[in-house]
């Protein structure tokens, strides 16, 4: 090391650097077991597809007068988290890790 005697006035303390180790990792785990992405992608798709088919059924059935944005809205809503989420683990069950 250079420069190790005492600080010169003026100058701050010089404390010498030691190298250290890299610290130990600990491996990540997903939060959900990947075992479970294929049951999940089932029933996420499966639910999202009926509320998808509840929202199709309604639009088709109701008239002007009878519809209401927010039944529509909040239908919509569920399906589209629903198929969101479904298609999420069917990409992480098939290997693509988003």
């Amino acid at each position: 090391m250079r420069n190790v005697g005492p600080p010169k006035e003026g100058e701050a303390k010089r404390i010498p650097v030691i190298p250290q180790p890299f610290p130990l990792r600990v491996r990540y785990t997903s939060p959900v077991n990947p075992a479970v992405f294929p049951h999940l992608t089932v029933v996420l798709l499966a639910i999202g597809m009926f509320f998808t088919a509840w929202f199709f059924v309604y639009e088709v059935t109701s008239t002007k007068y009878t519809r209401d944005i927010y039944k529509e809205l909040l239908i919509s809503l569920v399906a589209s988290l629903f198929m969101g989420f479904g298609v999420l683990f069917l990409l992480l069950w098939v290997g693509i890790y988003v």
